[in-house]
């Protein structure tokens, strides 16, 4: 019988080719559009879940609120992790991080350094934390002795045999000597340790060992014991503010208690957060490694979904529609002692069959298109060929979806009454025209909410590039490693400042770009212990040609001045800095600060000048306050260059850097590029959001080409008694394509609200952002209205056109 089914579903199909194709390449594209984000989201949610026990795995959290700054920070001070150890039971271990960034390393007796994207000091517990196997080396004495050191496997390559690489010696930045003695394998890449390649010990890092609870630069990981519960261990943490953080400040601020500290509007909260989480829940300061956002992931599920049902639904629409066709088929079978479980079974059958086509026509449309997915999405995503699991899940999902699809046309068909379908009567109510309607409502309604969708990022994105930043981020070039000159940087800055091309030169390790940064807080000279009025600043050293390089504006004050001697000893700050003090720019100048709080012989630091707040965060935080002041190290270069031709520009700085620098890498970076990488994830969404709107609106456009186009065959006689009758191609066509419009304008109508209520959601994680315009709420119906008119029209004009003659003889 299931292969008479067979032989009947694809004798239908045959007889029936335009439909077929539009089903299945419908189909196909929805599947296809799902099974990419499933997998970039599958990628996505299985970020650190790879490491020995993740799930008893958490990281400590700050929540800071101090001299006018609410911080959320994902470091904490110091001597947490030996506090933690001590006084909670229900952890098992526990391991620190201290970042370091960029580092030169060489192998001892070479000349050319190999620079290393990011590294870490961290505690020799750090294997046994996360169950990292060692590849040489022995993980009961890698990392627990000062100045050693452990490599990646890639890492190691570049110096030495990974076989005799235990025990060699590597000179880190030309300063530092270690010792190798250990190599792992390199990191996955879902991990958030993928970019590091070189681990330090922290045993010989002497900040890790001075305890000072109120300073935070250590990101801290602890494991739970089995039988733990998180929850319990929050409290205890809570209690920590009064048990060890008071009395380690108040060496800073003598007399103070944890209840002054809470009267006057302060609160610090340690928390934690499950490994496992941290990549899409969380955004704090000083994260080890970029997240993403969970909000991305619900909206690219909510898009895969849309492109499912939108997919399911063109089925059961033009299936529905064609069911006039097969009424007489139905009729007959019934006559003849089919019932109606077996015609369910059989339309099912056909139903599987087109699902199963567009299944593999998906697969192939997927495997063409994961190389463009990548890159849109960033990842390094693999179709998994060798996993039974996954082709086991595909196929169940492709019966599944055949199955719903055809559905309700099998029940639907399955319900025509033989002796009224014979005689060809009452044609209208079994094509099921309400739920077609419903269905083509329900497609618009999605498209346009993707188009309102896909419109708001773009301003937003827009919005953000045409911003006024605060200072010049175009033809600014930024040179790394300057430090590696040693004594030679003042010569270094000298002579590409001759260069013809160049506008003007500074030295500093802080520019508006994504870098670590460091908080400090001021304390006015008149009021050292008084905490209310203590201020919390970013901390930028810099020189005396930074301000006019990066065209700051001055407010209030001067610039630095090489005339004045004192300006060592002297302080710029910005906007934000002065609301938090809570006097005008005019009334600041002159205040004196310090940011060595309780320390003999305290450096102050007169304000000379106000600068008018810039964005050197993204536009999601608020601006900050932030104070620049005179240091003589620098770890970069900012080159504001008079030329676009860029190429020359860096052909020549990089001739004065290899000769005063020569056998270190010469890497650079444009300021602008560094920007548009800040709101790569915001980039990314409003492509994915074009791309996967547009896939939408095909598919809902396949559905109302083929409705359209049975709608003109099903009045084919009706056209040729209006064309006699004396009406116009205009009129007829009109006549046509009016019914559809209708349906537009009401899936338009169920659209725009619900569009606009969510992208205002999504702009709410802005600090600044656009207000979602009028213009939206015009283009979006009329693009979905020009679609509908482009796509039904053609067969409205095409039936029009006909000669009636033909139409009614035919009839």
């Amino acid at each position: 019988m299931l292969k008479n089914h067979f032989k009947i579903a694809w004798r239908s199909l045959k007889k029936q080719p335009f439909f077929a194709f539009l089903n299945i390449f419908g189909l196909a594209i929805g599947i296809a559009g799902g099974l990419l984000i499933s997998l970039y989201i599958i990628d996505e949610l299985s970020y650190d879940t790879m490491f020995t026990d993740a799930d008893r795995i958490h990281r400590i959290n700050a929540d800071i609120k101090f001299g006018g700054e609410d911080r959320k920070f994902a470091v904490t001070p110091a001597p947490i992790a030996e506090a933690i150890g001590n006084d909670l039971s229900e952890v098992e271990l526990t391991t620190r991080f201290r970042t370091r960034g960029s580092v030169l390393m060489k192998r001892s007796g070479t000349e050319v350094n190999v620079k290393e994207l990011q590294s870490t000091f961290v505690d020799s517990t750090f294997f046994k934390m996360f169950g990292i196997k060692l590849l040489a080396g022995d993980i009961k004495t890698a990392l627990s002795s000062p100045n050693t050191l452990v490599l990646t496997k890639t890492a190691a390559e570049k110096h030495f045999d990974i076989g005799n690489a235990i025990g060699q010696t590597l000179l880190l930045n030309n300063t530092q000597t270690f010792t190798v003695t250990g190599v792992i394998d390199d990191l996955p890449k879902n991990s958030f340790l993928r970019d590091h390649t070189i681990f330090m010990s922290m045993a010989g890092y002497e900040d890790s060992r001075i305890v000072n609870w109120g300073s935070n630069n250590y990101q801290t990981y602890i494991k739970l014991i089995p039988t733990a519960n998180v929850a319990d261990i929050q409290e205890p943490l809570r209690n920590f503010l009064g048990k060890y953080v008071i009395p380690g400040v108040q060496q800073f601020m003598p007399g103070i208690t944890e209840e002054q500290f809470k009267a006057a509007g302060n609160h610090l909260i340690y928390s934690t957060i499950p490994l496992t989480d941290i990549h899409l829940n969380s955004d704090r300061v000083a994260e080890i490694s970029p997240n993403n956002n969970i909000q991305g992931i619900y909206i690219l599920s909510f898009i895969a979904v849309f492109l499912l049902i939108l997919a399911c639904v063109n089925f059961m629409n033009l299936s529905t529609a064609y069911s006039l066709k097969r009424a007489k088929e139905v009729g007959v079978r019934k006559t003849l002692g089919s019932n109606k479980t077996d015609l369910i079974r059989q339309f099912l059958v056909e139903s599987g069959l087109v699902s199963f086509g567009a299944l593999l026509v998906a697969i192939l449309v997927a495997i063409v298109a994961l190389p463009f997915f990548n890159d849109l999405a960033n990842k390094d995503i693999s179709m998994p060929y060798d996993n039974p699991v996954f082709w086991l899940i595909l196929f169940v999902s492709g019966i599944v979806l055949g199955l719903f699809s055809g559905s309700y046309p099998a029940f639907f068909m399955s319900k025509f009454i033989p002796v009224e379908v014979l005689k060809g009567s009452n044609s209208n109510s079994m094509g099921g025209s309400r739920v077609r309607n419903g269905l083509v409502i329900f497609q618009f309604a999605i498209s346009v909410f993707l188009i309102v969708g896909t419109l708001v990022v773009y301003q937003q994105l827009q919005y953000i590039q045409n911003k006024d930043l605060g200072f010049s981020k175009d033809q600014v070039l930024i040179i790394n490693d300057v430090y590696t000159l040693g004594n030679k940087r003042a010569s270094f800055k000298e002579e590409v400042n001759k260069l013809g091309y160049v506008k003007n030169v500074t030295l500093s390790s802080f520019f508006p770009t994504p870098s670590s940064r460091g908080d400090s807080t001021f304390a006015p000279e008149d009021g050292l212990t008084d905490q209310e009025r203590a201020v919390s600043m970013q901390t930028w050293g810099v020189d005396h040609d930074y301000v006019s390089t990066l065209g700051f504006e001055i407010i209030a004050g001067r610039n630095f001045d090489k005339r004045f001697k004192n300006d060592s000893t002297s302080i710029i700050i910005n906007e934000s800095a002065v609301t938090t003090i809570g006097l005008s720019p005019e009334e600041v100048l002159g205040k004196r600060y310090t940011p060595d709080l309780g320390q003999e012989g305290a450096r102050f630091y007169t304000i000379i000048g106000v600068v008018k707040d810039f964005h050197f965060s993204p536009f999601r935080e608020n601006i900050e306050g932030l104070s620049l002041h005179l240091e003589g190290f620098a770890g970069s270069m900012a080159i504001k260059l008079s030329t676009a031709d860029f190429q020359t520009a860096i052909a020549g700085v990089e001739e004065v850097w290899n000769k005063l620098a020569p056998g270190q890498p010469f890497d650079y970076y444009f300021m602008e590029d560094s920007f548009n990488r800040t709101y790569k994830a915001e980039q990314r969404l409003s492509h994915i959001f074009f791309i996967f709107t547009s896939l939408s609106i095909l598919i809902a456009c396949l559905g109302l080409f083929g409705l359209a186009a049975f709608n003109a065959e099903k009045r084919t006689k009706e056209i040729g008694v209006r064309k006699v009758l004396g009406a116009s191609v205009g009129q007829i066509t009109y006549k046509l394509t009016q019914d559809f419009l209708r349906l537009v304008a009401v899936g338009i109508l169920v659209a725009l609200p619900i569009g606009w209520f969510a992208m205002d959601k999504w702009l709410q994680d802005f600090s600044y952002r656009i207000s979602i315009g009028w213009e939206v709420f015009i283009i979006a119906p009329l693009l979905a209205v020009t679609i509908a008119i482009f796509t039904v029209s053609y067969q409205s004009i095409k039936a029009a056109v006909v000669n009636p003659v033909k139409s009614l003889r035919t009839e």
